[in-house]
């Protein structure tokens, strides 16, 4: 079958992961699909240089979601597409990091589906891979990590999931919106056996040119979220690679500051 960026083509819909925040971390791939955009529906945070790529005549529908703010419901954005696909457009839809890792892409590609009609995917850096670049953190390590695992912090039944084994001696796990439930998240993890002392990272807004990086151990997790004012984007590693990364240790400065005021 021809590639879906044949020029000549019309009515289409390409799903494309626009990365964790740089916009030099585009794909050549994305960057070709959105010359060719006659729609563009792109999440928030995207960087203004990768809509830029878009020909000016490209409508832009933004469809941002934060915590509780919706844009759009997903069934919305979902008929969206499938309405300015059916009316002939080249239709991209771009979307933070990879479309395929919780960015509900693959709801998205159902629903393309469903109608009909044809879709490519372009994957991007994921958050996790780019943000924990950026930090020069290491999410395997020959001497440290052998399997790293990614999940969601804010995904239904938060205490009901079973997390055993997914973090501890020789393993990374990586999670993806735990800002707000970081609390919960560290306690759940040393309930189903993660020592309180695993080191752990909170990675905000990496590869924008505000990114911070913090680190600390796993049972001050929730209090450091807290008393650094942590905003999302932003992940969560749990792991003895965080060791390797360049966070700036914030255990060790609280625990300074509290010695002084006792």
């Amino acid at each position: 079958m021809a590639s879906l960026l044949d020029p000549d083509a019309r009515g289409r819909v390409i799903l494309v992961g626009a990365g964790p925040g740089d916009p030099g971390l585009l794909t050549l791939r994305a960057a070709e699909a959105l010359r060719q955009a006659d729609v563009v529906v792109h999440d928030g945070l995207i960087d203004p240089r990768v809509l830029d790529l878009a020909p000016a005549t490209a409508q832009r529908i933004s469809v941002a979601k934060r915590r509780a703010r919706h844009t759009l419901p997903q069934e919305a954005i979902n008929a969206l597409i499938v309405a300015h696909m059916k009316a002939g457009s080249v239709v991209v839809r771009l979307k933070g990091g990879d479309p395929f890792i919780f960015g509900r892409g693959g709801e998205e590609v159902e629903a393309v589906r469903a109608a009909g009609l044809t879709v490519e995917v372009i994957p991007g850096v994921s958050a996790a891979l780019g943000c924990a670049a950026a930090a020069m953190l290491p999410l395997t390590h020959r001497d440290h990590a052998s399997a790293v695992s990614f999940v969601a912090g804010q995904c239904k039944g938060l205490t009901e999931q079973d997390w055993s084994g997914l973090a501890g001696q020789g393993r990374t796990l990586v999670i993806y919106m735990g800002v707000a439930t970081a609390e919960q998240i560290a306690d759940k993890l040393m309930a189903d056996g993660v020592a309180p002392d695993m080191p752990v990272a909170v990675l905000e807004k990496g590869t924008f040119a505000d990114q911070r990086a913090l680190k600390t151990l796993l049972a001050d997790l929730g209090p450091m979220v807290a008393r650094e004012d942590v905003q999302s984007p932003a992940i969560i590693v749990v792991g003895e690679v965080v060791e390797l990364s360049d966070a700036d240790d914030k255990l060790a400065r609280w625990a300074k500051t509290a010695e002084t005021l006792a």
